[in-house]
Parts: structure tokens; sequence; C-alpha cells
């Protein structure tokens, strides 16, 4: 388990980080989200000992990262896929790694297997790897030790659809296995698949925290999806009922509960194929709740 408690970061009068406060359960995936600058990367760094915070405790496993015994075969870490020696074969990065943490040589080519680097790839030198042959032999390193938690930042960055995938299985397999995993990414889509939890964080502080559907229930209004097999009887119906509609594609978005929509559909018999609540999206969410720190405007309905 990952603990952050109270952690506050500054740079002179500069706050990075403001009391950030959340865990990282064992047997979840917790995907980290915020804009540029938010505060992110800064927070992983101080996890692993990089940055010291200027107020509060981080633990993992109820121990400070420098207090652990060989971290690597507790703590797997990948927080840029860039900082490996250029000059050095992927092979040759693993074993250092897999001697440095006292395992044995057939590790590097079990974790090699794992990560889908093939025998002449690992030949090759990470100056000659493409952006996402190196996120894969970070992922790699990361996995060498075996360990109980990961604390990956933008894993999926340079990986293609097929890679994306790949990652998703690996990750959710490992949380299944009891293992706690902290993910960072900008991929809203991908985090929504993959994480158990969601911490969102703004300018340095957290601007929410809980399951998708904890988020979404909180975003705003619920709203049901309803088509029908008479689509004008159901208008009655939700006319008579006092229900606000307007058309979505083929059926209606009605603003009540589900509950409400059938019992009013129910009422004029009228046949549904359709009914389904509608929470939003992690998208909108995320735009809403850390809209005073996005760079970018977006306009419905313009062009680029």
């Amino acid at each position: 388990m990952i603990r952050v408690q109270g952690v506050t970061k500054r740079y002179g009068e500069f706050v990075a980080v403001d009391d950030v406060t959340f865990e990282c359960k064992p047997g979840k995936v917790t995907g980290f989200l915020g804009p540029n600058g938010a505060g992110k990367s800064t927070t992983m760094r101080m996890m692993v000992g990089l940055t010291p915070p200027t107020s509060g405790t981080i633990t993992i496993g109820g121990h400070a990262y420098a207090d652990i015994p060989n971290p690597g075969r507790h703590v797997g870490v990948l927080l840029d896929a860039s900082a490996q020696h250029a000059g050095r074969t992927g092979r040759e990065v693993l074993a250092i790694g897999a001697r440095t943490m006292g395992l044995p040589d057939s590790r590097v080519d079990e974790i090699l297997a794992l990560v889908s680097l093939s025998a002449d790839e690992a030949k090759r030198r990470v100056r000659d790897y493409s952006l996402g042959m190196r996120q894969r032999l970070g992922i790699a390193h990361a996995l060498l030790g075996d360990p109980q938690v990961l604390i990956l930042d933008e894993p999926a960055n340079g990986l293609d659809p097929a890679g994306i995938r790949w990652m998703r299985g690996l990750l959710k397999g490992y949380a299944d296995r009891g293992g706690s995993v902290l993910l960072s990414s900008h991929l809203l889509n991908e985090v929504e698949l993959i994480a158990d939890e969601l911490i969102l964080i703004g300018h340095g502080r957290i601007v929410a925290q809980g399951t998708k559907d904890e988020l979404l229930s909180q975003g705003g209004t619920v709203e049901t999806l309803v088509t029908a097999e008479v689509p004008d009887a159901l208008v009655a119906a939700l006319d008579a009922a006092g229900l606000p509609w307007t058309r979505a594609g083929v059926g209606f978005r009605v603003g009540a509960e589900a509950l409400q929509v059938g019992r009013a559909a129910a009422q004029h018999q009228v046949v549904l194929s359709d009914l389904r609540t509608s929470t939003g999206d992690l998208e909108s969410l995320f735009l809403t709740l850390t809209s005073d720190t996005q760079r970018d405007t977006v306009l419905e309905g313009s062009q680029a």
C-alpha cells in the first residue's frame, strides 16, 4: 500500500504540491489524473525519494522508500522511459538491474518475454529503440524484482493501440494478484478502462477522489437514456409525467432517474427497448474539476 499524508512541496514561494493526502490500496489500480504541471510527477518523485517533500509523509508498505532494503524487490518504478543508458542494450539494462537486486540471469529472459521484446530487440542499443520500445523496457525494469507496488508515470506514452491493450491487461492482472498500482496518465479513456479508483489533482491539490461511479455521481444531474417501440407514445408519457427530455439518436435523454422513466412508460403502457442510466463521462468531469488549471479552452462546435 502507498500512503501519502499531508504532503507539500515548495520551491521558494511556488507551491508544486499542496497538502496532498491519498492511499493506493492492494489489489487496486489507482489512476492519478491532472493537467500538465498539476503536481503528478512531483508527487511520484517524492514517493521514491528523488525529491524531498517540504512537509508531510509518504510510506510504501509502512516504510519510507529510503528505508526499504533492496527497494526494487518491493517497489517497481517507471518515471521516465527515456532515462536509460542509451549506449547499453536492452538486455544489459535489465541484466545490471537483476544483479543489483540479487536476481538470477534467467529473470531477464522471463521479463523480456513478458513485455514482448524479442531476442533481436534485446540486443539492440537503447539509442536505437522507438519510444514504444523504451516504454516496454521501462515497464520490464519496473517488474524485474516482482514487486508488490508499481509506480508508473505515463506508461502508455508511445505505445500503439495493441501495446496499450497489452499494458492494460498486464496491470489489471498484476492488481488481481494483490499488487498496488499507481498510474498517471493523460489518456482518460484508458484510465476509465483500467483504474479501480481515481485521484484528480489540479494546482497541486486533490480536487476529487473515489471510484469512477462515485465521482460521476457527484459531478452533475443523473440522466437516463431510453428508447421505445413507439417513440411518440413515449414522448406523451414523459410529458404527462413532467419529465424533461431531448432527442438522443433513435431514443431520448431524460433528466430523471431510470425508475421514474420506467414508471411513466408503464403507466401509459409504452414498450421500452432500452432503459439505462447515463452519468456522463470521465473527460467532462476531469475538465470541469480542473477548469481553472487548463491551458486551452475547448469550444463546442469549433473547427481547427
